[in-house]
């Protein structure tokens, strides 16, 4: 059992692709929570992912109630990256159980997801600056995760 990620109806498919990418790489599954703001095929995704996206493990979940269902179930807990939290990630102790979760580009998430995330954390960054990209923000969080949770040992 390992960290995963997940992507919230994820706006730009560049950063979509992006993380299926980085998935790929780290061995994580990915979920993607539909609906997504691009039509979602292949072609979409070809410039950011690469030729690693036949190597994805992703999950599609028709909405976020279809994940949060499956979550629950799964007895995971849901850890969100979003501006409005006052926990910075350096403070958090991750576990091989969680589900690391990004928001659109444009929106982050409704009130209603945030809240019934088990812990909501943000990236401490200057005052003056409103966010990180993306798929920045799910890199630097997921390396402190996975570092704790010894992950880095099972890559070669």
């Amino acid at each position: 059992m390992t960290i995963s990620l997940a992507l919230y109806q994820p706006d730009i498919p560049q950063n979509a692709g992006t993380l299926m990418r980085l998935g790929a790489c780290l061995d994580l599954r990915v979920h993607l929570i539909h609906p997504t703001g691009f039509l979602f095929t292949q072609k979409s995704f070809r410039r950011a992912g690469m030729d690693y996206l036949d190597q994805v493990d992703l999950v599609e979940h028709k909405s976020f109630d279809a994940f949060n269902d499956w979550r629950t179930g799964e007895t995971k807990r849901l850890v969100l990256l979003t501006t409005k939290s006052s926990i910075p990630h350096t403070q958090a102790t991750f576990d091989a159980n969680d589900v690391l979760m990004v928001g659109r580009e444009s929106a982050g998430v409704p009130d209603e997801v945030a809240n019934i995330s088990d812990l909501n954390l943000r990236i401490p960054m200057r005052q003056d600056m409103r966010s990180i990209n993306v798929a920045i923000s799910a890199s630097l969080v997921l390396s402190e995760a996975l570092r704790q949770t010894n992950h880095w040992a099972n890559l070669s």
